[in-house]
């Protein structure tokens, strides 16, 4: 008893030890953010907001307060729910987060046991006449590699860090998702405001054209004046199969942004009904780094990177291992429990690494190096966020302007086709100042259709810029 009692305590003692070798120092830099040159303020903004920078972003908003259209807003739940890209981001969540499992398990022993029961037959020799024995044998063994260097820590530092980096691009792709969504939108029911102009152009130029042809079969009017009013009607009639193709492919993109086949895409508000605000708050820029998903990946993977290099330089040390086996072994199943039978050992061992032609040296060098270029990565994608928010500021503010002296253009126009059906009516005119005055107009029309969508398209621009859009 008393020499079971010591073999025990020995065994506490090596355990308690190896605990505290578990425990030990990490070798590896610690994880410090890159430093980041940022504005005081985005360029771009209005004349009445620079110089005071409010916390309050238009980022900050729900992509469900920004998009009021309840048609719009179902589309975008659809595909944050059944788009491929989001789905496959979600698969990547779950293949980085089993891998963290079977990194961090590394830290821990290993245990596993066996059996085995057999029947044995030793022939005849000179010595010894044939006989048949059983063999029964019954164990558990152990192994642990020590993390004392903190290898085992720093790759599950690194693991977990890609985990996050993942999840952080999910949200990504959900950004991505909303703004190719509402884009797309905005752009289809454009196009069906260019159709509906040009079905109302046509119809205007038909009724032209049956006056002209009356006038003309009074001898009021010459065939050539018939012709032009002809062209008219031709020239807007023209378009609208075009403007139907697009229109098809335009509810064919959004219903592969939706995960579905292609099909016809449900309508809500008019284009110009969709409300937008004047103006929207940038925010500070320093919050930036902390709202765009993509940024926040970018960072994690500079802090996956950062650890790769202790994983590295781990290697630069001896591996310390402990191993222990125990169980019973007997000839005689009855018996293979007994005291007599049972059977243990204990060791530990230690590898150090002597020669390794520079190995070891060059994938430290390695993963510095990776290191350095996620660093550059994430400070170039920080960069790249100020331009974008900076571009979108300037295009919102002149979409708009640009926006509101097309209207004038255009009521310019319409006014312009009205006096001139006036003067050509009375036999002030012919009818090229007719024409020339219509398409100039349906023109006008058209262009102010698309800056009333650019302006639109600015705003999404402008919201998924600021990182809205993925809440």
């Amino acid at each position: 008893m008393e020499m079971r009692d010591v073999r025990w305590r020995n065994t506490i003692v090596l355990l308690t030890i190896a605990a505290g070798l578990g425990g030990g120092c990490t070798v590896g830099p610690e994880y410090k953010r890159p430093p980041v040159t940022m504005p005081d303020e985005y360029r771009g903004l209005p004349a009445d907001q620079a110089g005071r920078a409010e916390p309050a972003s238009f980022g900050d908003q729900k992509w469900w307060e920004v998009f009021e259209d309840d048609t719009l807003q179902g589309l975008i739940r659809t595909a944050l729910e059944q788009n491929y890209d989001v789905r496959i981001a979600a698969t990547r969540i779950l293949q980085a987060r089993a891998q963290l499992g079977i990194t961090r398990a590394d830290q821990w022993p290993t245990v596993s046991a066996g059996a085995l029961v057999a029947h044995q037959r030793i022939p005849q020799s000179r010595s010894a006449p044939a006989f048949d024995t059983n063999i029964g044998d019954a164990s558990v063994s152990a192994a642990w590699e020590l993390d004392f260097w903190g290898k085992f820590r720093r790759a599950t530092e690194a693991a977990r860090a890609v985990l996050l980096a993942n999840e952080w691009a999910r949200q990504e792709v959900s950004r991505t998702v909303v703004s190719d969504v509402a884009s797309a939108y905005f752009q289809l029911r454009e196009l069906d405001l260019e159709l509906e102009i040009s079905r109302r152009t046509l119809e205007s130029r038909r009724d032209s054209l049956r006056l002209t042809q009356r006038l003309a079969d009074g001898g009021a009017r010459s065939l050539l004046d018939v012709r032009q009013a002809e062209q008219l009607v031709f020239g807007a009639s023209a378009s609208i199969p075009d403007l139907e193709q697009r229109i098809e492919e335009q509810e064919n993109f959004i219903s592969t942004l939706l995960g579905n086949n292609p099909q016809g895409v449900p309508r809500g508000r008019r284009l110009t009904e969709q409300p937008h605000a004047p103006e929207v708050p940038a925010g500070l820029p320093s919050a930036l780094l902390e709202r765009r998903p993509d940024i926040r990946q970018a960072e994690q993977e500079v802090v996956a990177s950062n650890a790769g290099i202790g994983v590295a330089k781990a290697d630069y040390f001896p591996q310390i291992s402990l191993t222990a086996t125990g169980g019973f072994q007997s000839s005689a199943l009855a018996s293979l429990f007994s005291g007599a039978a049972g059977l243990w050992t204990l060791g530990a061992s230690a590898v150090q690494p002597v020669f390794q032609a520079g190995r070891l040296r060059s994938r430290v060098e390695l993963a510095e190096a990776q290191q350095q270029e996620a660093s550059l990565a994430y400070q170039r994608t920080i960069q790249q966020a100020f331009r974008e928010v900076s571009d979108a500021l300037i295009a919102y503010r002149k979409t708009q302007e640009f926006r509101v002296e097309q209207e004038q253009l255009t009521r310019s126009a319409e006014d312009a086709t009205r006096l001139s059906n006036l003067r050509y009516t009375g036999g002030a005119t012919s009818y090229l100042e007719v024409l020339d005055s219509d398409s100039r107009r349906f023109a006008a029309q058209l262009n102010l259709a698309q800056a009333q969508l650019n302006e639109l398209q600015s705003m999404v621009r402008i919201y998924r810029a600021l990182g809205g859009g993925w809440q």
